[in-house]
């Protein structure tokens, strides 16, 4: 008994001493629901100064489900890009931030679109599933500034 009660205060002082300080990772899953292959790339940005903090790429076959490795979860913007195979072109480009609330990054390959979905403790599932259409000649990210909270 006197070991379980003192195993007991060494855990709430450990849990003490981190409280706060502990950096926790984002799972991504990556899904195609595609007819054709395509490529992907997923990137991460440090908020304040712009520093790339992950950097990630796949090609996708029909019906294919990817892992990528875990993000941080610290302040960061994450960008996933959709390029076409066969001319090399990117077809759309979404971005969204990543915040330590994020619990989850689901990104949805289809021929028309491309979704990327995050799940915050804070504020439920959110999606950026209008399409941005991204020239190949054009600067423009494409970021997404329509978002929808979809029921999970």
């Amino acid at each position: 008994m006197t070991a379980t009660i003192g195993l007991s205060g060494c855990i709430d002082a450990l849990q003490e001493h981190y409280e706060g300080s502990f950096q926790g990772v984002i799972p991504v899953e990556i899904y195609s629901e595609a007819e054709q292959p395509y490529d992907i790339t997923l990137e991460a940005f440090e908020r304040e100064t712009n520093r790339q903090t992950y950097d990630e790429s796949f090609t996708l076959t029909a019906g294919q489900r990817a892992t990528a490795p875990h993000l941080d979860a610290t302040e960061q913007r994450f960008r996933v890009t959709k390029i076409d195979r066969e001319d090399r072109t990117r077809q759309l480009t979404k971005e969204e931030p990543i915040t330590p609330q994020t619990n989850s990054v689901t990104v949805r390959i289809t021929d028309d679109d491309l979704i990327l979905e995050l799940e915050r403790d804070d504020e439920g599932t959110e999606s950026a599933a209008e399409p941005d259409s991204v020239d190949s000649n054009s600067s423009d990210t494409g970021t997404s500034t329509n978002e929808s909270v979809a029921d999970r």
